[in-house]
């Protein structure tokens, strides 16, 4: 597995070895020693999930402000536009984003640590994104950084208005969210 190192500390892309020929296509998506060793990240994963959008659904920008998740996430279906950011105060790279394109097409994983925020854009007439969490889903903690806040610009690659979740249309500004310290 070959690793990119993003923009920001500790986020990381990872691309698979691809094994194909005309009968289709085989890859190790996920394998702990290997991630571990590739990564430096000792990851103990606990929830799988995976959900379905049609074009221009928008989701995010999410985190949990307790029980905070790691994420390993991939699109198995269609594209996104997958962006993180940095909601740790204490970090250099507080308030930066990176962005990515994931697709069945090009098979990359992403990494997302804890203390980041993270959303998507499908950009392909629907999408299967799936991915993995170090933590339970805590509806109780969860928070939303809205995905337009006007400080941290992020240029999503929009054709129309957004398709977007009562909770993601109340998201906060990064200057008023709930963050990491």
């Amino acid at each position: 597995m070959k690793v990119i190192r993003s923009e920001l500390a500790d986020v990381l892309i990872m691309e698979p070895r691809v094994f194909g020929d005309d009968r289709g296509f085989f890859y190790e998506s996920y394998n702990e020693n290997n991630f571990a060793e590739v990564t430096g990240v000792n990851a103990h994963f606990v929830q799988d999930n995976h959900s379905r959008s049609i074009r221009n659904v928008l989701r995010g920008l999410h985190y949990q402000i307790r029980q905070p998740q790691g994420k390993l996430v991939r699109v198995t279906v269609g594209e996104v536009y997958d962006v993180v950011v940095d909601i740790r105060r204490s970090s250099p790279d507080f308030g930066k984003w990176t962005a990515t394109t994931l697709s069945a097409e090009n098979k990359r994983i992403l990494w997302v640590p804890a203390g980041f925020a993270h959303g998507f854009l499908v950009t392909s007439e629907y999408a299967e994104f799936q991915y993995k969490t170090t933590d339970y889903w805590a509806p109780q903690f969860e928070r939303c950084i809205l995905w337009n806040d006007p400080d941290l610009k992020i240029p999503w690659p929009l054709q129309t208005v957004p398709l977007l979740s009562a909770k993601d249309r109340q998201g906060s500004s990064l200057n008023e969210a709930e963050i990491f310290a």
